[in-house]
């Protein structure tokens, strides 16, 4: 059995945060601190269901349970110039339903004979600084950048270990940086070192990023400048640009974005030279919104991300995939329905269907891929259990040039707030 493992979430100039943590202590009592803090717990139950449809494929079936528990405390600030403060998590994961020949859904960790452990956990601590506008965090956090998103897909979120840094001096500006150089996968209780998706195995001794994210036009529209360095892995540089409108009674909404991509110093992925540009247009009148997603990597490799990490940046992301191979085109049409018109509050409906095709991968080249996404969520909306979501989704993947699947995930997700 896999039991919690308290680890420190600092990185390894730990010296630079300990007389942090000495002043939080000696301040804890004064305004701020524990007046404006939060703490939320959500309960998070997950079924994942994966059936596979190759009569070659190295499993038929994974198929578990779990029930998971996502602890969050966020401190206010002490007084003075300089505020000090802190954030905590603390996760922990129970199997309650998994087998030998089924395991292997990333909701929790395996053992060397390939079962899934009785439960795993860890705790992560963060300071932070706070000078006027900006932000200084130093520890283990949910990075939600456009080069590096948390996973949040399972039972319990990946987290990061390092600093990162927020200022929000000028009116609708926010620049960026930071460095992480340490990870723990959203089915483990340990860190361990970055890599990329391309190259698992790879390893690198950090993540730096930059950016600057401008809103105007009334937080209509918003431009965004982003560069990334996985050390000794690639090179990555974005540009985004959002925006929505009104016109009558349509709601019009664009996301256009483009990523370029290089191999840096030890190259240890081999050459890496892309460019992938997409644009997700949405349009909604009433409870309906209608979306056309159109994306193109080119090059000779694929999109680069941190091994573990979203692809939620991606325009043409989706429940199991993202169309990020070499050479590969997608589109994907999506429909969204509050069936609050029906008189059901609370309950909402997704359904979407993505295409790929053109994509280079070990397999060779011309590679199709398709994927159908259906979802329905419910949030209860009053009396005891109010809050209260339930998810139920699936999925169909087809792909040429890897296995075949059909999945359903039931997810019942309790938050509470104090």
């Amino acid at each position: 059995t896999m039991k919690i493992r308290r680890k420190t979430a600092v990185p390894r100039n730990a010296g630079a945060v300990l007389p942090m943590l000495a002043c939080l202590a000696a301040q804890a009592a004064e305004g701020g601190f524990l007046e404006d803090a939060k703490t939320d717990l959500v309960l998070r139950n997950y079924y994942f269901n994966r059936d596979f449809r190759d009569h070659d494929a190295g499993k038929s079936l994974v198929d578990e349970w779990a029930q998971g528990f996502i602890l969050k405390f966020s401190s206010g600030y002490t007084p003075g110039t300089v505020g000090v403060g802190l954030d905590a998590i603390g996760l922990f994961g129970v199997k309650l339903n998994s087998g030998r020949g089924t395991s292997n859904s990333e909701l929790l960790p395996l053992h060397d004979d390939g079962r899934a452990a009785d439960d795993y956990g860890r705790v992560g601590v963060a300071a932070k600084l706070r000078v006027s506008a900006s932000e200084l965090k130093i520890g283990e956090m949910l990075p939600d950048i456009p080069l590096l998103r948390y996973d949040d897909g399972r039972l319990l979120p990946q987290t990061f270990r390092g600093f990162a840094v927020v200022s929000r001096e000028l009116p609708g500006l926010a620049l960026q940086a930071g460095r992480f150089d340490a990870v723990s996968l959203r089915n483990s209780a340990d860190m361990q070192d970055l890599s990329a998706w391309s190259a698992p195995t790879q390893k690198s001794d950090g993540f730096n990023y930059a950016g600057a994210e401008y809103r105007f036009n009334r937080e209509r529209t918003q431009l965004g400048l982003w560069h990334g360095q996985l050390e000794d892995v690639y090179r990555q540089s974005y540009a985004n640009l959002l925006h929505k409108q009104r016109v009558g009674d349509w709601t019009l909404g664009a996301n256009l974005g483009l990523f370029v991509d290089r191999d840096d110093g030890a190259a240890r992925a081999g050459e890496i030279d892309s460019h992938t540009v997409y644009g997700l247009f949405s349009a909604g009148i009433g409870l309906h919104t209608f979306y056309l997603g159109l994306q193109k990597v080119g090059g000779d490799s694929g999109w680069q991300s941190v091994y573990g990490s979203s692809g939620r940046s991606m325009g043409n992301d989706m429940f199991n995939g993202n169309f990020t191979n070499a050479d590969e085109r997608s589109w994907q049409v999506r429909y969204d329905y509050d069936f609050v018109g029906l008189g059901w509050p609370g309950l909402i409906g997704m359904v979407r269907y993505g295409h790929g095709s053109n994509a280079t991968t070990k397999a060779g080249s011309g590679g199709k891929e398709w994927e159908r996404d259906v979802e329905l969520g419910y949030t209860v909306q009053s009396g005891p259990l109010a809050r209260l979501n339930v998810r139920l989704n699936h999925a169909s993947n087809r792909r040429s040039f890897n296995s075949d699947f059909d999945q359903t995930r039931l997810v019942v997700s309790y938050p509470l707030s104090w």
